[in-house]
Formats: C-alpha cells, structure tokens, sequence
C-alpha cells in the first residue's frame, strides 16, 4: 500500500539514492532509527482476551444525542501552540451512556470466512461543515454465494452517530437492528439483492486519529487502510468486499473550492448558500480502504503522461499554493514511474485522470486510494535549498511505490489483511527496482539491505516477531511493519533470483491475468510464479509462516588431486514466540568463485542432492549461478576447479539470512580488494568491520587499552583513494556498521560500550586518514547547481562523510572547516550534513550553529522537523534532558506525526541516550506513550514498539524498562495499538 513506514532518520540523512515506507515503522524506505511499528505474530496459544480484565478502551463512541463539547485546558495548552501543520485536539462528545468496556480481541487468519453479504455498488454522498459531517451510503448488497443466506447483516462503525437506516427504502423500525460501539448490524436481511441506505453523523474536526474523514490545516481529508473507514459510515470493512463506488461531495465554495474523490469526474456545479458539488465515479471495483476523499483550498500542478497505448492521462498534484514550486520532483517521479511500468512489466495506467494530494498530517508516508493518492508533505515537496539528496530520493521511491500500487494492490488486492505482504512486499521490491534503475544498482542494494539488518532483523529476533503473513493481530494497524514490508520485498526478490528477469515477468503477466480486480491470497502469487515458469519451490512457502532469520553456516573444501571444491551448507532458523520448531527453509544461495588473481572461475558443473548438474548459457562461460539450499544440511562440489578459490557466497544478498562462513580474514580483505559483486565487496568491508568492533568492544568492557588493526585501516584507504570505484559506494564503504547492528550481535547489549568503540574507531580513522579525508572534500566540492543525478548525489555524499570522519576530530582547523562549509553551502545536502557533523561535538560551536539554522528555517516545518530530528537523535551526553526541553518548544506539536517521529522517534533511535543507564531515557518514552496514546494510538504504539527487546539489556535497564512497560498497561483507557504491542513486549 501506499502507507510506506517513516522514521525521523530520513530527516538526517543528507546524502545517498536512499528510498523512503516502515517502519518505516515504515518507509522512506531510508526510514532508518525509527522504532518498527512491531506487529503481532501471536501463536494460537496466546489469548490475549483473558489478559487483562481491567483494560479499558476507547469510549468516543456515540449514537445518540450529541452535544456540543467546550474547549478543555488541556486542549487549549496544545492550541496555543498549534502551527501551520496541526489538526485540532478537542476530545469528542461524550456519548449519553458509556458503551460497555470491550477486551482485546485477537483475530486469527485460520478463522477467514468469506462475507455472507458482497457490496455491488456504494454510492456516497457527503454533506460538509464544520461543525459535523452527514454521511449517505446507498449499497447494493447480494449473497455473498448462490444458495443465498439467512445471517444477520454485521457491519463495522466506529465513533458514528447513526440518524438512520432503510432496506429497500423502507426505515427499519428499533427492533429490526441493532447498535454497539463498533458494529451495527441488521438482523433480518432481505432474501436475495436489497438496498441498503445510511445515514451518519461524523465530526471530523475532532479526529486526531487521523483515520476515516478529518481536518488537517482547515482542508478534509481521509485514511481509511486498514480499517479507517468504518470511522466515516457503517460498512463491511474488509479488503475483500470489493464495489464500484460513486461520490457526491457538498461543501463550502469558499472554503473548500476543490472537492476531489476516486476515479472520474462526472460533474459539478453551485448550489443555493454559498456551496457546491462535484460528483466522482469510481469504474473499477475496490475494497473501502481505497476509497479517497479531499476538500479544501488547494492549487494544483499539472502536466500529463502519454501512455504506451496512447491515451493522454491528465496528472495533478494538489498543494498550498505556497508549496506548488517543490512539486516539479514529484512530478518527474511519477512520469517515470508511469514510463518505468510500462517498459519493465507492461502496466498502463487505466484511468484518464491522477490525482496526487500533499498533506501535513498524515499516519503513514502515503496511501495509494485509487487515482487520488495522498501523501504526507515530506515525500513530496523539495526544493534545492530545503531538501536533502536523501529527501529527493524518497520522493522518487515513494511516489513510484503508491504509483505501481495501481496493479500491485489495487487492481489486485489482498482477501484479508494478513496477506498484506501480497501488495506490500511486492510493491516494495518494484519501488527498489525502479529507484535501482534510476540510481545506482549497487548502492540502492547496500541502503535496503543496511534496513533490513538494522530494523526487520532485530524484530524477527524479538517479542514482536512474525512472519511476512502474520498468524494472529489485535489490532491491525500494528502489522505495518518491516518484516511485512522489507522483508516481504527479499522474499518477492528470491523469486526473481530463482527464475530470472523474463521468468518473473513471465509470473507477474499470469498473476494479473488470473486475478485482475480479484482479492486473492499470497498462494495465488506463488501459484502464479511457479505455473508461469513450470517449477515447483519446495518449502518456498515456509517464508510466508515462518517467522526469524536463518543462520546460514558454510564451510568450504578443495581437493587438488580431483581439483574439486565442496561448500558444506548447513541452516538453523531460531525459536519465536509461538514457533519453537522450525523446518528448513528454502534459500537461494548466489555464488561465484575467485581465482588467486582475483577473476571469477567460469563454472562448469556442480554435484549435489545425488546429481550432477552441467551449467551453461548458450555456450557462454558461466561466473555466477545460484545453489537452491532446501535441507538441513547439504553439500555442493564444483567439479574442475584448477586452484582452490575463494567463495563469494550470497552475491547481491541472493537470501534475507544470517551468513556464518569460515572465509579467513585475508580471503575477506582480497574480496573487498577484488570481487566482481560489488555488494560483496561492500559485504566483506563490513564482516571485517563487525568483527573488529566486536572485539574492540570485549577490549573495552576488560578495559584493555583499544588498538586498530592497521590491515583494516590500509583497506579503507585503499577504498578511499580509488579513482574506479563509485564515489557513492566509497562513501557506503566507509562507513561504520551502526551501534544497533554491532549490539544485535552481543549476548548481551551494551550500548554505552558499543558507543565508546565505534567513536574511538571513527576519531582514529579520521587521525590516519586525515589527508585522503581532507583530499576527497576538498576534490568533492562544486560551485555548479544543484541537480539530483547520480554523480552528483555520489559526490556529495562522500564529501559529507569525510566531514564528518574530520569533525569527529573536534580540531579547530576541521571546526572551521565544517563551519565554512555549512555557511557556503548553496543546497539543503551540503548545509545539513555539515551542521550534522558539527552537532557531534557538545559545546559553544554546536549550539550556535543549531541556533543559527533555526533561525534561517523556522519558516519551514518540514526543515524544523529534520532540526527535532537531528537533535533526537544525538549521542551527547546529558541529550534525555534536551530532548525534554524541546517537548515545550514552540514549532512541536504532539498533535503532528511527522514532528512526533522526528523528535521522540529520533529519540528512540539513539542507543545512548535512550538506553540511558538511570533510566531516564526509558521514563521519557513511558510519560510521552500515554500522552500519545490519547491523541494518535497508532503513532503511540510505533513510539511504545522501542520497548520490545528490553530483555536484551543488563539487569539494570532490563528493571528500568520492564516499570515503565507496567506503567503502560496499567494506565486505564490504554488503546489496543498500544496494549498489543506493550503486552506482548511485557510477556517475552
């Protein structure tokens, strides 16, 4: 979908071909440091139900008389401080009886039944204002099969005010159906097709949520996946219940000139007082949670894209007016998207109208609704001046993700939601495909797999972990997660290993052909791949259930006499809640072997499973080729190897796996120097890295005197000094793996050492590289204007990242240095890298300069969001108490969540000072969770998600984190975003 995961570490990053999504919670799909939104993967022995007898729920619900709520002092503390990218936060009206509290419930993909009852057509009409909402729905409703049913009618609503309901338009009388707080149901149906009209009551100027219909900034606007739209009318919320829908909107001329919903515009026109109409026609079918909706003051971009069949499809990006000139990138994104499907999977775009929306206040990064995306203002506006290389490549990967969501979601679309993977995982691998092709192939692989390890491993390692179609969820909000998303994409991206490029495209052309305008299953994708290809996968499907990373083992063997070499493979998948015992997985394994002059060995024929099997390429030598790992334990021997080699194991990263190898250190420093797989080479750059900081840090807790190894220091140099390689992968190379990375590996996490050796590491690198460091800023700088093209993204980010080593100095010469270069920076790039740079080092020189690019963009909230953040994210000691004081600084606003991931999940991304050894890290997270919580529960459960693996720390923090959790699930009213994920963190 279209709702990519953010985290506030996006607003950082200045410089690389880095995509936005999820955690991303979500992405962009650079969405590093943010916690993951950690999604349920409850085994069928949790009951989460019997839990907690005392939880209570929300209680905005209603469905009698309404009154008119004043303004709490609570409520107007935050309106004092409201900014131009806020919605309002007045609690809702009480309802006349508080409903009876309702526990948690746990819903499990075993149970799917299909609908009794299909939705054929749905017809809209909204009537807005700003005091309330009225809301018709006029459904056309059948059997949902042949034999017809007798079941009540159930349909979902949340916080509504229902004034009426009529079958075949007759208004039922009191005891013809019945209201609870989240379902209205209809007890006796008609026999066979009947009509179903109703009307509601909603206040969208009191949503905070930011689901169903509310206001942002005076303009509504709705978000409706997962289960949104039972927030704007009653309705069978669920994604296979698929109508063609139509959309009358009525509103203020004045205030809300343009009224935009899906498909085509069929009419508009005035009406008496002041309003106006416009009518939309959706022709395609499509589950609600495409169903869109936009009404306000809003200018448009506009420009137009020629398919490939030669229509002419009108394209408009809709804004502030004063934000039109930073929508020119986003709309080169989406021309090259529309381009790039087409070339690369033949898909036109179906419609002759596509709309884009930009809001402030958005959950998510952007949700794909049927020709009328909406986004979050951070994925599409950017200008030179107040945009990183970093934001534009977001922009360019996201754009393109909710764009291919038109086939990949829409027009075919999910059952129910725990085949979410099914459109997510698919789209994300085409947006890293497309943003691939449009950067650097290896670079853009380095940036998603860097993802992967730091936030999708961790969370198959903890509480929260679940497969990429998760078993059970409490709430579904909590699934969009890295493992549905990122790694749902390496599982798409294995298919395309295993068949090749004309083999997955073959698969893809079956998938649409069989299932166009169908809810289907990630079995109907599977099917569709091996039928197209005539293969079977065996165990392929145990990725789709199985939850944890495999460890992959590998041990290597040559014998000179039958000049044979053997790769022993053996793969373990580790206990998770729920799955103790695992079965093999199927593992795709690419390979090459590298000869003592650094040349891959052509590859003739390899012997495994009891065959021999010849490999050839129409006569073509062959260099890589890919070990389908199935078992346990397996063996491989390639035949007519004339000198024992060196493996390159896994190229490109072929498997999401955990690889464990006996190559030496000297094979990893000759396949840094040589491997034809550039991954790779970045790949043993960064096993040498992870066993150094490793080690260092053992040194460091026995307080040994550390010492860097000079091998490793002449590697980076080396790296650092060639003129052939890509000056974006020299940068990649460089780098340290994160403090995250290095703890994931410990027994036992030590953020406070882990710190101390990767800053040691660092400030030694920058002493013995200082002159090559100095050399490549100084031959990286250009006075030309900015343009966002790969040599240019390249060169600035590996000018960045050796100012960054130098200021790790905290010499005088590279503090003015850093500071020249941060006053005559002429984009957003080169200024924020350099005041990030700076912001290492507490002092004088940092706080000014902080001051000083407040002052200079306190205009613009997008940079203040990425000032929050970079401050969050800080290592220096003392920051808890900073990022305190800025809770209280004007530009924040609790209310906003691209503010709130920007400064407290920046926050949460800083193993330093979140970790903080007195507990004060973990006090912060647990106070602002509950303040979040009633306001947003979904942004308050990504923040809470940050808890999940407190038993992987010391006994201290372990007791300082477990209170707050307590803290948490005692707190009455808790949402259930909140409660499923801090229960089931409670519970490891």
């Amino acid at each position: 979908m279209a709702r990519r995961l953010i985290s506030p570490a996006a607003a950082c990053q200045g410089c690389g071909l880095v995509k936005a999504g999820f955690l991303g919670v979500v992405s962009p799909l650079h969405y590093q440091r943010l916690p993951s939104a950690s999604s349920k993967r409850g085994s069928s022995g949790n009951n989460y139900s019997s839990s907690r007898a005392s939880l209570t729920k929300e209680v905005s619900h209603w469905t009698r008389t309404i009154t008119k709520p004043s303004l709490s002092l609570h409520s107007s503390k935050f309106l004092s401080k409201r900014t131009s990218c806020s919605v309002a936060t007045e609690p809702p009206p009480a309802a006349t009886e508080e409903p009876e509290m309702d526990l948690p419930k746990e819903i499990f993909l075993k149970d799917y039944k299909k609908p009794d009852y299909l939705f054929d057509t749905v017809d809209l009409e909204f009537q807005l204002g700003d005091e309330k909402t009225i809301v018709t729905s006029k459904i056309g409703v059948s059997p949902g099969n042949e034999v017809g049913t007798t079941s009540p009618l159930a349909l979902h609503g949340r916080d509504l005010k229902l004034l009426s309901v009529k079958v075949n338009g007759t208004e039922l009388k009191s005891d013809e159906y019945t209201v609870d707080p989240r379902h209205l149901t209809i007890l006796t149906p008609p026999a066979g097709v009947f009509n179903l009209e109703i009307v509601t009551e909603i206040y969208p100027q009191l949503n905070t949520s930011l689901e169903g219909l509310y206001r942002s900034t005076g303009n509504f606007c709705t978000q409706c996946e997962a289960e949104g739209f039972r927030k704007i009318t009653y309705f069978q919320d669920r994604p296979d219940v698929m109508a063609k829908y139509t959309c009358r909107i009525e509103g203020d001329k004045t205030l809300y000139p343009v009224l935009l919903s899906n498909g085509n515009l069929i009419k508009q026109g005035d009406l008496e007082g002041g309003k106006h109409y416009a009518l939309w026609e959706d022709p395609f079918k499509k589950p609600c949670y495409l169903f869109a909706l936009v009404a306000g003051q809003l200018e448009c971009r506009e420009d137009s894209f020629v398919t490939c069949s030669g229509r002419k499809v009108t394209l408009r990006i809709w804004t502030p007016a004063q934000d039109l000139p930073k929508t020119s990138h986003a709309m080169y994104s989406l021309k090259e998207a529309m381009k790039w499907d087409e070339e690369v999977f033949g898909l036109e775009y179906d419609l002759d109208l596509f709309n884009i929306v930009v809001v402030p206040d958005f959950n998510m990064g952007a949700m794909e609704n049927k020709s009328l995306n909406v986004f979050q203002s951070r994925l599409v506006l950017a200008s030179p001046e107040a945009a990183t290389d970093g934001d534009y490549a977001a922009i360019l990967g996201v754009i393109g993700h909710e764009y291919f969501h038109n086939w990949t979601g829409n027009r075919v679309t999910c059952r129910d939601w725990f085949q979410l993977t099914l459109k997510e995982g698919l789209t994300v691998f085409r947006d890293q495909e497309f943003s691939s092709d449009l950067g650097c192939r290896t670079v853009k692989r380095i940036a998603d797999v860097s993802k992967l390890r730091s936030y999708q491993f961790p969370q198959d390692a903890g509480p929260m972990a679940h497969p990429i179609r998760p078993h059970s969820y409490i709430k579904m909000d909590n699934f969009y997660t890295v493992t549905v998303y990122e790694k749902g994409a390496e599982v798409v991206r294995m298919y395309k290993t295993m068949f090749g490029v004309s083999g997955f495209r073959k698969g893809m052309d079956l998938y649409f052909q069989r299932h166009d305008g169908q809810a289907v299953t990630c079995e109907d994708f599977y099917a569709a791949m091996c039928d197209a290809n005539n293969a079977q996968l065996p165990n392929f499907l145990q990725w789709y259930s199985q939850a944890g990373t495999p460890t992959v083992k590998v041990s290597s063997s040559y014998d000179e006499s039958s000049q044979t070499f053997s790769l022993k493979f053996s793969q373990e998948v580790p206990p998770t809640p729920g799955q103790l015992l695992k079965e093999p997985m199927f593992i795709p394994v690419a390979i090459g072997l590298v000869d003592s002059t650094g040349k891959d060995m052509p590859l003739t024929t390899i012997y495994s499973d009891g065959m021999l099997k010849t490999l050839s390429n129409d006569g073509q030598p062959i260099f890589t080729t890919v070990l389908q790992f199935k078992k346990k334990e397996e063996e491989f021997v390639f035949n007519n190897v004339s000198e024992r080699p060196v493996p390159s194991l896994l190229r490109g990263y072929s498997a999401p796996i955990r690889l464990d190898s006996d190559l030496t250190e000297s094979d990893l420093y000759f396949l840094l120097a040589n491997d034809s797989d550039e991954f790779n080479r970045w790949e043993a750059g960064q096993v040498l890295a992870r066993k150094l900081m490793l080690s260092l840090v053992a040194d460091f807790q026995q307080q040994k005197t550390l010492a860097l190894n000079p091998k490793f220091v002449d590697g980076l140099r080396a790296i650092l000094r060639s003129t052939s390689l890509d000056k974006e992968f020299i940068a990649k190379a460089i780098t340290l793996p994160g403090l995250g990375e290095i703890m994931d590996m410990m027994p036992v996490a030590d953020p406070d050492a882990v710190h101390a050796v990767r800053t040691f590491i660092k400030k030694e690198l920058a002493f013995q590289l200082k002159d090559d460091l100095l050399a490549a800023v100084t031959s990286n700088r250009s006075s030309e204007a900015y343009a966002f093209n790969h040599d240019s993204v390249a060169r600035r980010a590996l000018k960045n990242t050796c100012l960054a080593y130098l200021v790790s100095l905290n010499e005088p010469e590279v503090t003015e240095l850093a500071l020249s270069e941060y006053h005559s920076a002429t984009n957003m790039t080169e200024q924020f890298a350099a005041l990030a740079a700076l912001s290492q080092n507490p002092g004088q020189v940092r706080d000014e300069a902080l001051l000083d690019f407040y002052s200079k963009w306190q205009h613009d909230y997008l940079v203040v969001s990425k000032w929050f953040a970079l401050q969050a994210t800080s290592d220096i000691p003392g920051n808890v108490a900073n990022v305190q004081k800025l809770l209280a600084h004007p530009a924040f606003d609790m209310r906003n969540p691209n503010k709130v991931y920007s400064l407290i999940g920046g926050f949460c991304g800083s193993p330093v000072s979140f970790h903080a050894k007195d507990g004060s890290g973990y006090k912060f997270l647990g106070e602002v969770v509950l303040q979040l919580d009633k306001i947003n529960p979904q942004v308050a459960s990504r923040m809470v998600s940050a808890f999940s693996r407190w038993r992987r720390y010391d006994e201290t923090r372990q007791a300082l984190a477990k209170a707050q959790l307590e803290m948490i699930i005692s707190a009455n009213g808790l949402s259930e975003n909140v409660y499923e994920i801090a229960s089931k963190s409670l519970a490891a």
